[in-house]
Order: structure tokens, then C-alpha cells, then sequence
């Protein structure tokens, strides 16, 4: 009974693993189903590519490539697809236009930004720093420390 119980556990495994062994296809359509799958953006992902993602929806979107390499579609008809349906974001190269304009030149400009506020920053830390007089205190310890070091010196 016991070995009965075993074998019924087992046996969705092994039909299992005997459904993700790879069939025999043509070279020249999987190598362009991994070149059109490098060049998709998984989108549930961190930034890696569908042909890198082990997630169920690049695996959905790898078969639908192969499906659609077996239909006789083109590269372009494939992404076009699924740019259609996915958006432009699914495109590691996205087209410049209005919509992806921020994608383009986001980091450009918020790098500008971030290098004029420094500046800004640091000019007017210095206008400060050239304004303000010295306290007594300050007066009075930096005549310690200079005298303290030409006594050294000598």
C-alpha cells in the first residue's frame, strides 16, 4: 500500500519533467527566437532581458516568440507585437519620441540638475564662509594654532 501511495506522488513529477525536456527544432529559428529574446525587456524583472528571465511571464513570452518564428513572421512583426501589446517599455532600445522622451533624457537631465544645485550650493557656502567675520573665540584659537606652529618650526 505504502509503495502504491509513492508511485501515485511520483507520477506528476515524472510526467512532468518529461513535458520540459526540449524538442528537437531548427537551429536557424531558435537562435533568432534568443536574438529577439535578448532584445525584450522582462517586465516583472530587474532590468534583465526575457532570454534571462526565469520568470512565467518571459517563459510565456519566449513561447510566444517560437509561435510565432513557426508562423512565418518576421523580426519586426514579432516586436511589433509585442511592443503593441506590452508597450514601448518591453524594448531595451525604445524609439525616441514623445512618449519615451523621459526614458532618453531623464538621467541626462536630472544629472544637470544635480551638478548646477552643487554648484549653486557651493558658491554660496563660500560667499558665506568670505562674509562672516571670525567670533573673538575663533580669532583667539587660530592665534594659538599659528603661534603654536611657528614655535614647532623653529
Amino acid at each position: 500500500m505504502r509503495s502504491i501511495v509513492i508511485f501515485l506522488l511520483w507520477l506528476p513529477l515524472a510526467a512532468a519533467g518529461q513535458g520540459a525536456q526540449p524538442t528537437p527544432e531548427d537551429p536557424v529559428a531558435n537562435k533568432r527566437a534568443v536574438q529577439l529574446a535578448e532584445q525584450l525587456r522582462c517586465l516583472v524583472c530587474q532590468n534583465q532581458s526575457i532570454a534571462e528571465s526565469n520568470a512565467e511571464l518571459a517563459v510565456d513570452l519566449r513561447g510566444q516568440i517560437r509561435e510565432q518564428i513557426a508562423q512565418g513572421k518576421s523580426d519586426t512583426e514579432i516586436t511589433g507585437y509585442m511592443v503593441e501589446r506590452y508597450g514601448d517599455f518591453v524594448l531595451y532600445r525604445p524609439p525616441v519620441k514623445a512618449i519615451t522622451l523621459l526614458l532618453w533624457f531623464g538621467p541626462v537631465v536630472v544629472l544637470l540638475i544635480a551638478v548646477f544645485g552643487l554648484i549653486r550650493y557651493l558658491r554660496a557656502r563660500r560667499r558665506q564662509i568670505e562674509q562672516r567675520p571670525l567670533t573673538e573665540d575663533e580669532q583667539r584659537e587660530a592665534r594659538l594654532l599659528l603661534s603654536g606652529s611657528e614655535g614647532e618650526r623653529k
